[in-house]
């Protein structure tokens, strides 16, 4: 095969014709590789890159083919990580200056089993520092583009992950979801990406941001290569206090039956609160289009009203905040992080610390780091912090009366389509209202996805969102594999349509 065959092949295409021997992992991973060297300087996706290490396990991988030794379903196939997940022997910065060159000791645990699974991997990509935006421009080390739209943002804060999928820079990636940092530059640029229950999967060796919020998960360009991803990725570990010792059931299995069984008969409710002000037009004439392919199909279509969202985008700036100013607080120079001097004058603990924060964390970082300490300042505490968690409170109850009436609950992804580079950079507020409706989800521990549904503004991807109860991760993959064959989104045939990468 020529190499654009094989880089535009996804994951499930690629292990068939890996197991089929029809293609190598050498011959697949060059042809990413060389993609990489001469497409990702116009997208920004990666950090690093694994070339080495990646052409070497690609050689081991067909070595153990040849000899006919048994291999997982997707051993030889590439995939790329987001450069806040722990990856042994592989610089791991979390895009910000205070990590440079930082190379772990150790694999987060969805590392590990990736390893296991014998995945390739390519390398790390950008992201919003310390997953700290929703638009990945705040990377310290250089800026990431749609590849739909080279002038657009890719999303954020895995925005590397989602233009290295878009851009046929990887077959799929793992990304993590704070706020919507899955969901949100997944329907950015046209793919599937998944937030899975929190808790069902590790968060071991994930820099934390917001520890009560945080969740890794798969991005791709169709529902089953994110199942299967969804599926290596989760395990139970006795590393992560909070890894559920569930039985999630298997994500590729009911992607592929609910391709069969269809939407009749499902319950599924609108989120009133998400699916009019603020949203573009295109964006809600898409979700209306959708909607009414599951009503056509035999869906129970019920409008829902969750009347505490509406406090979610200011209960999450301060939650995330006060989380995140404790999780930063070690990278000091003494404890953790690259020390930094002060320019003049005596250099004390005081000013060591004071320079390798002023000069390590970028400016979102030290912006959430100060609204993080003030809110939990014996002054502001109860006000802020307080208000904020019986906020969140609230949004749990509307979950919970929401899911006595309906199976799923459904919203567009995002407001808008992908925005103008630098276009609300200087706007945190606005910045902030891209997470309007994938915040709730992460507040509840739900699992939720994002699949494209069309395009919209600008001929730019739309994503429609569905949100399960929790640990219902299984059936909403049966939903959005359902929905995927209603929609009938073709990604390359979409994708050539647009003016970005090619």
């Amino acid at each position: 095969m020529i190499m654009n065959e094989i880089y535009k092949l996804n994951a499930k295409q690629l292990s068939e014709k890996l197991n089929a021997k029809e293609l190598s992992s050498v011959e697949i991973t060059k042809a990413f590789l060389q993609r990489l060297e001469s497409e990702d300087s116009k997208v920004g996706s990666y950090l690093q890159i694994n070339s080495d290490g990646a052409l070497e396990e690609a050689k081991l991988v067909d070595n153990t083919r040849v000899k006919g030794e048994k291999l997982p379903q997707m051993a030889g196939v590439p995939i790329s990580i987001k450069d806040l997940i722990c990856t042994k022997g592989i610089a791991t910065t979390a895009a910000s200056k205070i990590l440079e060159d930082w190379v772990p000791p150790y694999d987060a645990t969805i590392v590990e089993n990736i390893k296991k699974n014998r995945l390739v991997i390519l390398g790390k990509t950008n992201l919003d520092e310390f997953a700290m935006g929703s638009s990945t421009e705040r990377s310290a080390y250089k800026l990431c583009r749609n590849p739909w739209d080279l002038d657009t943002v890719p999303g954020g804060s895995s925005g590397g992950s989602a233009s290295s999928v878009a851009g046929y820079l990887a077959p799929f990636s793992v990304g993590t979801d704070t706020g919507g940092s899955i969901r949100q530059p997944a329907a950015f640029t046209g793919l599937v990406g998944a937030k899975p229950t929190y808790g069902g999967v590790s968060r071991y060796g994930i820099i934390a941001m917001a520890s009560s919020l945080d969740q890794a998960g798969p991005m791709a360009r169709d529902t089953r290569d994110a199942a299967i991803l969804h599926d290596i990725l989760s395990s139970y570990d006795k590393r992560d206090s909070t890894s559920l010792n569930f039985d999630f059931g298997s994500m590729e299995k009911a992607v592929i039956d609910g391709q069969k069984i269809g939407v009749s008969g499902k319950k599924i409710g609108i989120v009133k609160e998400l699916s009019g002000e603020g949203f573009a037009p295109g964006v809600l004439e898409a979700f209306r289009e959708t909607v009414d392919k599951l009503s056509d199909a035999g869906a129970e279509i019920y409008e829902i009203s969750c009347p505490n969202f509406k406090y979610s985008i200011g209960a999450y700036q301060i939650l995330m905040a006060s989380e995140a100013s404790s999780n930063l607080e070690r990278f000091d120079g003494m404890r953790y992080g690259k020390r930094f001097l002060p320019d003049s004058g005596n250099v004390t603990a005081e000013t060591m610390m004071s320079a390798t924060r002023g000069k390590g964390f970028g400016f979102e970082v030290i912006r959430r780091i100060i609204l993080g300490m003030h809110s939990l300042s014996a002054g502001s505490y109860e006000a802020h912090y307080g208000a904020a968690q019986k906020s969140r409170t609230l949004i749990l109850g509307d979950f919970e009366n929401a899911f006595k009436k309906v199976d799923y609950l459904i919203s567009p992804t995002a407001p808008t389509v992908a925005f103008k580079l630098g276009e609300q950079l200087d706007n945190p507020m606005q910045m902030y209202m891209n997470d309007m409706a994938t915040i709730p989800a992460n507040f509840a521990g739900c699992p939720a996805i994002s699949l494209p549904n069309g395009l919209a503004e600008n001929n730019l991807p739309s994503g429609f969102q569905i949100i399960a109860n929790q640990k219902a991760d299984s059936s909403m993959y049966e939903l959005a594999a359902a929905l995927e064959k209603l929609i009938g989104f073709n990604y390359d045939k979409s994708y050539s349509r647009a003016n970005g990468l090619k």
